[in-house]
């Protein structure tokens, strides 16, 4: 049996946490990737509406899948990056600075130079 190199993944979210499947897909893809194939993900990039998953005021229903707390899950879990775009971050209302932090835990910002070298150096890009 022939055997698969392992390939690295910068993934790019576009999707906020809520109102959309792109954000609960891409983590469902990032989870599956992690635990059923020998692939790693170099970076995890959350731009445009992204960055609401890192929104720490976003609070869901019990009843829902907390789908902020499920990326902490998983960053402390596989040592994973979660970058958001600080530019975007800024226009949403994801801030950090020294008077106010809605940045949740595992999450920290950067620029598009971020998410350039992560594309430098990984095999292959997806966008949800």
């Amino acid at each position: 049996m022939a055997s698969h190199a392992s390939l690295r993944y910068t993934i790019v979210i576009t999707g906020p946490a809520y109102g959309t499947q792109q954000s609960s897909c891409a983590y469902q893809f990032i989870h599956t990737l992690l635990t059923q194939t020998p692939h790693t993900i170099h970076t995890i990039f959350f731009y445009e509406d992204g960055v609401y998953n890192a929104n720490d005021f976003i609070r869901p229903a019990n009843d829902e899948f907390n789908l902020v707390q499920a990326w902490q899950n998983l960053a402390s879990q596989f040592n994973l990056s979660l970058v958001t775009c600080a530019s975007a971050a800024l226009r949403r209302g994801v801030i950090q600075d020294e008077k106010h932090n809605n940045l949740t835990d595992h999450f920290q910002v950067s620029g598009l130079t971020a998410l350039s070298a992560a594309i430098a150096n990984s095999d292959r890009v997806i966008q949800f």
